[in-house]
């Protein structure tokens, strides 16, 4: 004898154990420069129906709303909270936040373009802006040798004054990506994104403009996660879990019962 409860209720533990692990990793990466939260998204299973609403009753009546049976639930899927994370303040010139929407376009090994929020660039060996990795800032600036007094401004010029010249020369001007969809971004680690077929093409332009946000110099966006909010939903994870291996045991005390007693 079988228990279709008891299918049930294992498909919720399967969803809470996957929603967990969610909230887990929002938690691991409180610190983390530019990181967005996610959150796990649920739907029903199929339902089977037993009686179908308007099916007739008798000769001369129907069924007001029938008998469809629930199957279960699973995670849909995950999706990306692109709320700000808070300002810090660091003072140091290579280091960027955006002020509102948008990436940094990065080129990522092999030749792909990865999208960040994490602004805490350098200087290469060569003069050019990178990431802590080493990844190359699109399109690429060069900052020559010696130069200093590094000036960024909100729509990403880049300027500095360089050995020989008195006035400030421009380097070249950071432009933020946007996409029709940022919640189809594709995650790889690293605080990298990459396009998808369903975040649509990437649109690059300047910053402040077309709704991208503005550079801020010299700050860093910090994560988004809120660690209060994460241990609620932690904790009503747990509980619809417990609640969830209650009804397993449910289920096999009542077959119990049957196997021992009918």
């Amino acid at each position: 004898m079988t228990s279709a409860a008891m299918h049930i209720a294992r498909t919720g533990l399967d969803a809470q154990d996957m929603r967990m692990r969610v909230i887990s990793n929002n938690l691991a990466n409180v610190n983390t420069t530019g990181f967005k939260k996610d959150r796990a998204a649920f739907e029903t299973l199929a339902y089977q129906t037993v009686t179908a609403p308007g099916a007739p009753s008798t000769a001369e009546t129907k069924y007001a709303t029938g008998l469809n049976l629930g199957t279960g639930v699973r995670v849909q899927g995950t999706a990306k909270i692109d709320t700000a994370g808070s300002m810090q303040t660091t003072g140091n010139s290579l280091d960027l936040a955006l002020d509102g929407d948008g990436y940094f376009q990065v080129q990522l090994p092999g030749g792909q373009l990865g999208y960040t929020r994490a602004g805490n660039f350098s200087r290469s060996a060569e003069g050019l802006l990178v990431t802590s990795e080493g990844y190359q800032v699109q399109p690429g600036i060069t900052v020559p040798q010696g130069a200093s007094a590094i000036t960024i401004g909100t729509d990403g010029t880049v300027s500095a004054t360089v050995p020989g010249q008195t006035e400030p020369a421009t380097l070249g001007q950071i432009q933020v990506a946007s996409f029709p969809n940022s919640a189809g971004l594709k995650a790889t680690g690293d605080n990298y994104l990459v396009e998808t077929a369903a975040s649509g093409a990437v649109n690059l332009g300047v910053a402040g403009q077309d709704g991208r946000g503005n550079v801020r110099q010299g700050m860093l966006e910090g994560s988004n996660v809120n660690v209060v909010e994460e241990l609620v939903d932690m904790i009503e994870t747990q509980r619809a879990y417990e609640v969830n291996s209650k009804m397993i045991s449910a289920s096999d005390d009542m077959l119990k019962y049957v196997n021992q007693n009918i």
